[in-house]
């Protein structure tokens, strides 16, 4: 009896424990189906199909003359279907030779017997999603399209084509850190990175499908959601400008074998920058842009913040330019710290002009310090009053934060004033000194260096920038017009000399710098030699700083080593500006004509201006597009040849007519100027790229 009920308890315990069991399973069951069905689904998606981003075409970035010096190029990667239902057996193995042979002569990186194996292969192992080439051009592209197989299209052929844009610059090292980039998680560089939010456009999505292998190819030939191309940039550079300033900087550079160096030239009136380039060396005799030295780098800027000292002083009245002081001993002792004059200056006594324009250190500290000894913190203000000693807001990211000692400051001493008086004990950038010489040129308004005039998208403008004033008046009118006449006589008679042979005035002030070398401080002997200054002095229309680092062939005084470079800049943007010409006039020839010529453009509407004003007129043609010349007293209408494949030629024509032809052949267009078209920066007759900018010239 014990035993049948042992038997009976086990069965029991057995059957609850299968029940329980069986419990769990469906309990499981349900909160996966019912529960967690959700997320299960939305797993499983995306394991075979995600979406992903496809980037936007980026805007380009043009100089203030409308040329290119940033653009966007479409590169293309190709893959294959190498078994799409379409290509049978029979067809892949009549082709399949062909078109290895046509793949080999136009990559020419495998053989023919290469490609044909990579191809069979693929082939066999049943790939969908088969690598041909990388890197492909608009050309390549064009040409695979026609090979065996591939001209069967998309889904017959398996020509799978995915596009990538790749970044240029065609004028490749010119203002290379100004034009910048963006990379994300990196540091904005330059107008790339500063207005990548409107240049990168919006990104499009794609519906990609994860195939054997783990590769992931797109599921239709389009994008679900099309990208929208960034805008493009109106810069206030100026290629040709830049091109002179680069070269005339890197000729200096090699031949004082100095370690890097900066040119930038503003325009006074608007800040607009028009060339600003920063050259280091690489290796001997070679130098590249690495860094924005003109924007990022702050310094000891040396005598040319003399400027800064004559103006507080000549403002605060505490002395006069007549004023005289003695410098004939060359040197004066600050707390057992010696100043001396780079050169001795003969004469006992001379004015504050003399010691302005012969660069005395002796003179303008002695001056400074007996002004402003009892109140230096009036001598800091006065220079905060300049808009010196913060940063400006550049339109570009990266400036510098310059920096002066204030009274009661950690590191302020006896001899912080006076050497604080010829540009030591503080940092200034290139670009900070400029804008207060400009500011001086400009009649005391200091403006913003400007980069970017406006923002444009399909050829209309979204954004416009205007002149931003820093101080509306940075001294008074008289103050002005004497640093008017003490910038004038350095290049007269002063440290500037040099520049004195130019057949327009200029104004400046050199400047000579002892670099520090980290703990070493000044005990070893390196130089920074700089001129700023603006030109023409008696009507300014441009300022300009020139800065070299480090000259090691003997000479590195800035009259010697900076002002040159500055005088072959100013002397080559003078001759090409003729507005700057005292008393020179654009003349412009009216050619007159006794019968009327139309500008090229729609046969029609060409017939109908001549019937209408009874013009006489031979027609020689009947296409639609026509150009008009005089014959005789009439007028004889010819066929003007637009091409349909490639680039058209639209010169001669409206802006009317050149847009409806450009855009139609899938161009997007942008003009200046009025009247016909006189000028297309793309090349009648080369390949048309869907989506590229072409610029049209009309005068």
């Amino acid at each position: 009896m014990k035993i049948k009920t042992d038997i009976t308890l086990r069965v029991y315990v057995a059957y609850a424990v299968l029940f329980v069991f069986a419990f769990a399973i469906v309990f499981r069951i349900w909160q996966v189906q019912f529960v967690q069905g959700a997320k299960w689904s939305k797993m499983a998606d995306s394991l075979s199909t995600k979406f992903v981003n496809v980037e936007a075409v980026r805007g380009s970035i043009y100089s203030e003359d409308g040329s290119l010096i940033a653009t966007s190029m479409p590169e293309y990667e190709v893959r294959m279907d190498v078994n799409a239902d379409p290509i049978t057996d029979d067809l892949f193995k009549e082709k399949v030779d062909s078109l290895s042979l046509r793949l080999s002569l136009l990559f020419k990186d495998r053989s023919k017997d290469e490609y044909n194996r990579a191809l069979k292969m693929a082939r066999s192992e049943g790939q969908r999603y088969f690598l041909v080439q990388r890197k492909v051009d608009f050309n390549q592209l064009k040409t695979l399209k026609s090979f065996p197989i591939f001209n069967m299209g998309r889904y017959k052929g398996g020509l799978i084509v995915l596009q990538k844009n790749k970044r240029i610059l065609p004028f490749k090292l010119l203002a290379s850190r100004t034009i910048g980039y963006y990379v994300e998680k990196q540091k904005p560089v330059g107008l790339e990175g500063a207005y990548n939010e409107y240049i990168a456009g919006k990104t499009g999505k794609r519906l990609m499908q994860r195939i054997a292998g783990g590769v992931w190819m797109p599921v239709n030939d389009d994008v679900e959601i099309a990208p929208v191309d960034g805008s493009d940039i109106i810069s206030t550079l100026n290629v040709n400008i830049q091109d002179v300033a680069q070269n005339a900087l890197q000729k200096q550079l090699i031949a004082q074998n100095a370690s890097s160096g900066t040119v930038i030239l503003m325009e006074v009136a608007t800040g607009e920058i028009r060339a600003i380039a920063n050259l280091q060396r690489v290796a001997p005799q070679q130098y590249e842009e690495k860094y924005n030295v003109a924007v990022g780098s702050a310094t000891e800027p040396g005598s040319t913040f003399k400027l800064a000292s004559f103006l507080v002083a000549l403002e605060d009245n505490k002395f006069s330019l007549d004023d005289t002081i003695d410098v004939s001993k060359g040197y004066c002792v600050y707390r057992n710290r010696i100043m001396k004059d780079s050169h001795l200056i003969k004469d006992k006594r001379v004015t504050m002009k003399n010691v302005f324009e012969q660069s005395s250190n002796v003179g303008t500290s002695l001056a400074i310090t007996r002004a402003y000894k009892n109140n230096p913190e009036k001598f800091v203000e006065g220079l905060e009053r300049l808009g010196l000693g913060h940063r400006m807001g550049i339109q570009i990211p990266g400036e510098a934060r310059p920096m002066f000692k204030h009274p009661g400051d950690k590191g302020w001493s006896g001899t912080t004033l006076p050497w604080l008086s010829i540009g030591y004990e503080q940092t200034i950038t290139p670009l900070q000194t400029l804008t207060l010489y400009n500011a001086v040129a400009n009649n005391g308004t200091m403006v913003a260096p400007k980069f970017v005039k406006e923002i444009k998208y399909l050829g209309k403008t979204i954004e416009k920038f205007d002149t931003k004033v820093l101080v509306e008046r940075i001294a008074s009118e008289s103050t002005i017009q004497k640093a008017h006449e003490l910038l004038e006589a350095v290049v007269q008679n002063g440290s500037g000399k040099v520049l004195n042979t130019s057949v327009f005035p200029i104004a400046g002030k050199t400047g000579t710098a002892q670099i520090a070398d980290g703990k070493l401080g000044y005990r070893v002997k390196r130089y920074q030699a700089s001129f700023c200054g603006y030109f023409p002095a008696n009507n300014p229309k441009y300022s300009m700083i020139v800065v070299i680092n480090e000259p090691t062939n003997q000479l590195y005084y800035g009259g010697a080593v900076a002002a040159p470079v500055f005088k072959e800049v100013a002397d080559k943007v003078y001759a090409t500006q003729l507005e700057i010409h005292p008393g020179v006039e654009k003349q412009y020839v009216l050619n007159v004509r006794e019968v009327p010529l139309a500008k090229a453009g729609y046969r029609t509407e060409t017939e109908f201006i001549y019937n209408k004003l009874n013009v006489s007129y031979s027609e020689n043609t009947k296409g639609n597009w026509v150009q008009t010349a005089q014959h005789d007293n009439s007028v004889e209408v010819n066929e003007k040849n637009v091409s349909e494949k490639a680039v058209p030629n639209v010169v001669g024509m409206g802006l009317k007519d050149a847009i409806y032809i450009l855009e139609n052949a899938g161009l997007r267009t942008v003009a200046r100027g009025c009247g016909k078209v006189v000028g297309q920066s793309m090349t009648a007759g080369t390949p048309i790229v869907k989506g590229r900018t072409i610029g049209l010239e009309l005068r």
